[in-house]
């Protein structure tokens, strides 16, 4: 393994390491996005109004069992192609329950007397949450979008099983090809992708989070 990372021949070009990083990259950060897209105001709304927690978040919990390669399946299925659609199908599919989960208890563990006093200061419903429930929230906000993104970044290498690139490739084409150092190479760059990605949102939760709501 040391021996294929050492070489300067499979870092360079459109199959090279830096080329598949960033394939990885793009797959994991458009699931990503798509699914925050979707999660958040779901959950925003849930968590404000407490009305429909219960179907949304047992539906949440019922994606998080599927198993990804069936996921990938299915939308092959619905699709009927092969691709980057039904890749992102199935990423979508597994960002979105950690970070509805997440947003509705965020939102829902904001306490009613805070609540309460920002409505008889004379704050409307969008100005409580905008400026009381969602900053409140944000530390469970941005944990859910970092859950969601470490189980996206480790589930894009399914993309290399229907042709597509990414890290998974290693991984498929070195299992295929018996080459063990070519496949543990994938293993550790996704893992070290997974790390990276984790220390991002560490520190964007370090940033974005206010400085009352941080633990000492």
């Amino acid at each position: 393994m040391w021996g294929y990372l050492t070489d300067a021949y499979n870092w360079s070009g459109n199959e090279g390491i830096w080329a598949r990083i960033l394939e990885h990259l793009w797959y994991t950060f458009a699931a990503l996005g798509i699914s925050a897209v979707i999660a958040l105001p779901i959950g925003l709304r849930i968590g404000h109004t407490r009305r429909g927690a219960f179907l949304a978040i047992n539906l949440g919990n019922a994606a998080r069992a599927l198993p990804s390669l069936g996921l990938l399946m299915l939308a092959v299925l619905i699709t009927d192609q092969i691709g980057f659609v039904p890749v992102l199908i199935a990423l979508v599919a597994l960002g979105v329950p950690p970070i509805l989960a997440s947003t509705y208890a965020g939102l829902s563990g904001v306490d009613p007397a805070t609540i309460d006093a920002a409505r008889g200061m004379g704050m409307t419903g969008r100005e409580i949450l905008t400026k009381v429930e969602i900053p409140i929230a944000m530390p469970l906000i941005i944990s859910g979008l970092r859950g969601a993104a470490l189980q996206i970044v480790s589930t894009a290498t399914i993309a290399a099983l229907v042709a597509l690139g990414g890290l998974g490739r290693y991984v498929v084409d070195g299992l295929k090809l018996r080459d063990f150092p070519q496949m543990f190479t994938g293993a550790l760059l996704v893992a070290l992708l997974a790390i990276a990605i984790d220390a991002l949102f560490a520190l964007i939760g370090r940033v974005a989070v206010s400085d009352g709501l941080k633990a000492d």
